[in-house]
């Protein structure tokens, strides 16, 4: 079968097809799946071009998202059979609960072999189900971008209908937690630095958009567009460059996700911004099985549809890691490996 391997020191030119055989018997608790598709995440890009902040495995298949097709179950698997449609869950070993070092590692395409292959042998417990409102393309999103998003809005301090979130850019967790959050009767405002992406996010029910651009001081903006009081909660996905004013552009006992640093995870921060205002910060590493299945009853309840911006074929693979790293796309990108 055909797969995705990442070469050393050698950029996104890395990313090569190697020819690998199958697993040829399956363990009492595995299932093989036919790969239908794969969507890539910031760490991606880090892992492939050698920027990510942790060991990687050498020849590592990159990627931790799928959707696919069952093949074959192994001896004693009762909850899957052939056919069904099943999904990644982004970690092995988070069944439930809170996190923990033993239910964070390993992780798919950095510690051990991802998903970016013609087929994959997963552990039974390592599979969602597929909202039947959803095809192969659009479920693929969800393991990590998606789950990030649920956990990020609603796996922390309480947030009621009409609570005011802000969202920073439009890439996929930002875009992903939008239409939660306007799903859960939450007041959506998003920046981005175009405004063609921000007409994109009022059409898809933003209340209100900031182009950070031409707004250097967005945190004011916020304070704005919410009387003077400030938003509920912040997903940060920014790092270093943006933090103190997404803490700044809090109410109040208001919140901050921490999911990601696009501009870097160093610099300083002063936590007095914290203490005057009674607000909090929460870091967030993806989440739990159990948030997965949350997650997706509301995707299939709600017929929410995840923004795909682009779909590259498997011969495209490098085409993909590109575009995804130039950062001209709204929501997901997506790698088709087969119809």
């Amino acid at each position: 079968m055909r797969s995705i391997q990442i070469t050393s020191n050698e950029g996104l030119a890395g990313l090569t097809f190697v020819e690998r055989e199958p697993a040829a018997q399956l363990t009492p608790q595995q299932v093989r799946v036919k790969v239908r598709a794969v969507s890539l995440n910031q760490r991606d890009v880090m892992i492939a071009t050698g920027k990510y902040p942790r060991a990687v495995k050498d020849g590592v298949v990159p990627t931790s998202d799928f959707s696919g097709e069952i093949l074959e179950v192994g001896e004693g698997v009762s909850e899957w059979q052939p056919g069904d449609r099943v999904m990644s869950t982004f970690y092995q070993n988070w069944q439930d609960g809170t996190c923990s070092p033993e239910k964070v590692l390993p992780n798919y395409g950095s510690d051990v072999d991802g998903m970016l292959q013609e087929e994959v042998v997963l552990d039974a417990s390592c599979l969602a189900r597929v909202p039947g409102n959803l095809d192969f393309i659009h479920a693929c999103t969800l393991p990590c971008a998606g789950v990030t998003a649920w956990n990020a809005l609603f796996g922390g301090r309480q947030l009621d209908p009409g609570s005011t979130v802000l969202l920073l850019g439009t890439g996929g967790v930002s875009i992903m937690a939008l239409q939660l959050a306007k799903a859960a009767g939450m007041r959506v405002l998003i920046t981005s630095s175009s405004d063609e992406k921000l007409a994109r996010a009022r059409e898809l029910g933003a209340h209100g958009t900031i182009n950070y651009r031409s707004t250097p001081e967005w945190q004011q903006e916020v304070k704005r567009l919410t009387g003077g009081r400030g938003a509920d909660h912040v997903l940060e996905v920014g790092g270093e460059q943006t933090v103190t004013r997404s803490v700044e552009s809090l109410a109040m006992g208001g919140s901050v996700a921490i999911i990601g640093g696009v501009s870097g995870f160093t610099g300083q921060f002063d936590p007095m911004l914290l203490f005057f205002g009674a607000k909090q910060m929460r870091g967030i590493l993806v989440g739990s099985k159990a948030m997965f299945r949350q997650l997706c009853a509301l995707i299939e309840t709600a017929d929410i549809q995840p923004i795909v911006d682009r779909v590259f074929e498997f011969e495209q693979v490098v085409d993909a890691f590109d575009y995804l790293s130039s950062g001209t796309h709204f929501g997901k990108v997506v790698i088709q490996v087969a119809k």
